[in-house]
């Protein structure tokens, strides 16, 4: 009598929802009378609605030990199987309540859900041996919709979150679980892992300890842990080499380190972009390009890479694609420093679309004056119209083109100020220079001196002597 009245106290706070002080008088109930299986049953539904699983379970199970023909007690055994994950025996639950009562509805649809739960565990195996994160990751959210305290469900989809980038989500499930339990390995391995991810290595490694602590044949934990070891290691060897002026170690080092663990995505961003750094101090800037190319495949954000990118697009004279990296960045970290990258490089850009004088001239851009003036003599004699007149009409409008040309870069580049804003990128017809008005013959006249004309005469075959007149 005792029993029950604390039974009827236990059901009244039950119906009020005060599951804790229902499971105290379900505890004294069962105190009082231990081999009452109903007691069980009602403390194991308590637990239930408290979440805690695991304890339900035992109270179930207890219940139909103590009388297998305990419906409820069944129902309820399996329904913490299957809360748990544990599909399989979740489903013998079940079918023993059907062989009890063949018309039970709720064990018929438990019965189906368990079954559901059976079919994303087995799709979704198959498709993480495809490595089809993105599906495991809906498997188990639907598998958990049935079973929402099965850690096992939960640490594959945080797993299958960190190996899809989605680290912050993956570490949230992860944590939820060591507060639960701090000794779970795969719960401290998926940590691990997304520190590993994220590039802290060093953090990384004592999350995979740890879990080989709790698990010494955790094969995930134990294989992470030697990657990011190695990784660390070639890493930093490699950035010694490259400190110490030995880029073909460097190089080398590098590349040895990026053939680790290709899901290493942020590591290897790096990896690649100090990669690139060592094929532009070996002037393989081409080699450097595709380096940070790959860099900001795996890392979009990156910005050390695009800025990389962008010097060696400007040093060999890419400036287009300099232009739209130095955007990139100033759009992401808008500082002095990228305004002033972007600035240059469209003006170079813009330059690079005009004539280029220099070459015209065949000087360097830091050329003096007097080479200006002896490249001047050298080109316009090479390609005045008087000494292709022989030639066919074709050849002679092309030299004429080229004489032209040589007398307008002589022009510009032997004036300070104009060779000055020329430069510096400004349009110099902007400034009131309109090149279509240059006289070449002016400028020819001019350079040469003398108030007389000019001519070319042969002195034989193919060769030619200017004379004043």
């Amino acid at each position: 009598r005792e029993a029950e009245a604390f039974k009827e106290q236990g059901n009244a706070y039950y119906a009020k929802k005060d599951y804790n002080e229902a499971y105290n008088y379900y505890t004294k109930a069962i105190d009082t009378c231990p081999n009452n299986a109903s007691y069980h049953g009602n403390r194991a539904a308590t637990l239930m609605m408290l979440g805690r699983f695991r304890e339900a379970l035992e109270d179930a199970q207890q219940s139909v030990r103590l009388d297998d023909t305990f419906l409820r007690g069944h129902l309820r055994e399996g329904k913490c199987h299957l809360s748990l994950g544990n599909a399989m025996a979740a489903s013998r639950c079940f079918q023993r309540v059907l062989e009890l009562d063949h018309k039970n509805s709720q064990a018929q649809q438990e019965l189906k859900n368990a079954t559901t739960v059976l079919e994303y565990e087995k799709i979704a195996e198959v498709d993480f041996e495809k490595r089809d994160f993105r599906k495991v990751v809906f498997c188990m959210d639907r598998a958990l919709e049935f079973a929402p305290a099965c850690h096992r469900f939960k640490i594959l989809k945080a797993e299958c979150l960190a190996l899809l980038g989605r680290y912050p989500e993956a570490q949230s499930v992860a944590s939820d679980i060591l507060r639960l339990d701090s000794t779970n390995a795969d719960a401290l391995y998926v940590r691990g892992l997304c520190l590993y991810y994220e590039d802290c290595i060093e953090k990384a490694v004592q999350f995979f300890v740890q879990a080989l602590r709790m698990a010494p044949d955790h094969e995930k934990a134990c294989l992470a842990c030697r990657n990011a070891k190695a990784l660390k290691a070639k890493k930093e060897d490699g950035n010694k080499a490259f400190k110490k002026g030995n880029y073909k170690l460097a190089y080398e080092l590098y590349t040895e380190a990026l053939g680790i663990d290709p899901n290493n995505i942020k590591t290897n961003a790096k990896l690649y972009c100090n990669r690139g750094t060592v094929n532009s101090k070996l002037r393989k800037l081409e080699e450097a390009i595709d380096d940070c190319t790959n860099a900001v495949k795996l890392d979009d954000t990156y910005i050390k890479a695009y800025l990389r990118r962008a010097q060696c697009y400007m040093d060999t004279e890419q400036y287009e694609d300099a232009v739209r990296d130095y955007e990139k960045v100033y759009q992401t970290e808008k500082t002095k420093e990228h305004k002033q990258l972007l600035k240059n490089a469209q003006v170079e850009l813009k330059k690079s679309k005009r004539k280029d004088y220099y070459k015209i001239l065949g000087v360097d851009k830091n050329a003096s004056e007097d080479e200006i003036k002896k490249a001047y003599r050298k080109r316009a004699l090479m390609h005045h119209p008087d000494r292709h007149s022989g030639a066919s009409a074709e050849v002679q409008k092309e030299e004429e083109k080229k004489f032209k040309e040589v007398g307008e870069a002589f022009t510009i580049l032997s004036d300070p100020k104009k060779k000055a804003r020329y430069d510096s990128g400004q349009d110099l017809e902007e400034d009131g220079l309109n090149m279509g008005d240059f006289d070449a013959n002016n400028i020819f006249k001019a350079f040469f001196g003398g108030p007389g004309g000019f001519s070319f005469e042969a002195s034989g075959p193919g060769n030619f002597f200017f004379q004043f007149g």
